[in-house]
């Protein structure tokens, strides 16, 4: 889980750890066990979903490959022209990148967006009408769909989904694929967000997410796999 502070002020920003998730899932690769994936929000009692790290997981890869896929979360949001986005149903049948993160980010989220997009132009442009990519807002106090509209072209594409609602709607649905966010909060003046950094790959053929990636996957690690998510097929 990443710490982020809103950019324009003197305080320094903790440097960025590694999501827990990650490491999880890094440690359990290289011992060969299950990885528990699931990290809690704000009810300790709720337990996440548990996926498995396949054994001939390559730890010099960007992309981890689930041998216990993660089930696309239930979430019915708004999108950036105001209108119901059922998220099963909208990319049903489809790959889709799944994303959260909020659109006053410093840089994690936007150099993910960016990654994301300019690896998505270097496909066939039936490949690019095909991909999904879906970024929820963790901050939908500020993130209207006019603001997510407005940046979500900038950081990333025109073509991207932003989606925004109920917060506890958003951080249940980021519990039912492992993903932590908690509640933007002011520490001294500054507004700060803890989230997730990983973007989770739902196949088109059983619509579950399979390939997860952490926030230092590059865009070489996209252009390289998107081609085989596309298909369903392991990066």
């Amino acid at each position: 889980m990443s710490e982020e502070k809103t950019p324009g002020t003197d305080a320094p920003r903790p440097g960025r750890r590694t999501p827990l998730v990650i490491a999880a899932v890094a440690i359990a690769a290289a011992i060969g066990l299950t990885a528990a994936v699931g990290l809690g929000g704000n009810d300790d009692k709720a337990s996440g979903p548990v996926a498995e790290v396949s054994g001939g997981t390559d730890s010099t890869k960007a992309a981890t490959v689930l041998d216990r896929p993660f089930t696309k979360p239930d979430l019915v949001l708004t999108d950036t022209k105001g209108e119901k986005y059922d998220l099963r149903e909208r990319t049903k049948g489809k790959p889709t990148l799944i994303y959260f993160g909020y659109t006053h980010c410093p840089d994690v989220c936007p150099m993910t967006m960016s990654n994301i997009a300019i690896a998505r132009k270097q496909l066939p442009k039936a490949d690019q009408d095909k991909l999904q990519v879906v970024f929820v807002t963790t901050d939908p106090q500020r993130d209207t769909s006019a603001e997510l509209a407005k940046w979500l072209p900038a950081a990333g594409d025109p073509s991207f989904t932003g989606l925004t609602g109920d917060f506890s709607a958003i951080q249940a649905g980021a519990r039912q694929i492992g993903i932590g966010i908690d509640p933007p909060k002011v520490e001294n003046g500054n507004v700060v967000s803890m989230h997730g950094a990983q973007v989770i790959a739902f196949s088109p053929t059983t619509d579950q997410g399979y390939v997860l990636y952490g926030e230092d996957a590059s865009i070489d690690d996209y252009a390289k796999d998107l081609p085989k998510i596309i298909k369903g097929e392991n990066p």
